[in-house]
């Protein structure tokens, strides 16, 4: 697992700090609020994408199971084979038969 710990750094510009324990002005936390927003929209664009790929391939799946049913059933000539032996079994028989 991660360490939940905030780490300590060098960088002023990587340092981990609170929004809420931290003393920031109005600009700080206007564009606290725009990065967080900026990195929302990349997150919810990548599970959007993944999810309409996601959807795509369910439906496709989806569709070729129901279309390989519809072959299937109208290929299927069993019960016309088993009628036809009951008309066979039903004539008359014949010399020929």
């Amino acid at each position: 697992m991660a360490d939940k710990t905030p780490q300590q750094s060098d960088a002023p510009f990587a340092a981990r700090i609170d929004p809420t324990k931290e003393d920031l002005s109005k600009e700080q936390m206007h564009f606290i609020r725009q990065v967080e927003l900026e990195q929302w929209k990349k997150k919810t664009q990548k599970l959007r994408t993944r999810n309409v790929v996601t959807g795509v391939a369910i439906g496709a799946l989806v569709l070729g199971i129901y279309g390989y049913t519809f072959y299937s059933v109208s290929q299927d000539r069993v019960m016309e084979e088993l009628d036809e032996e009951a008309k066979r079994a039903r004539a008359p028989k014949t010399g020929a038969n």
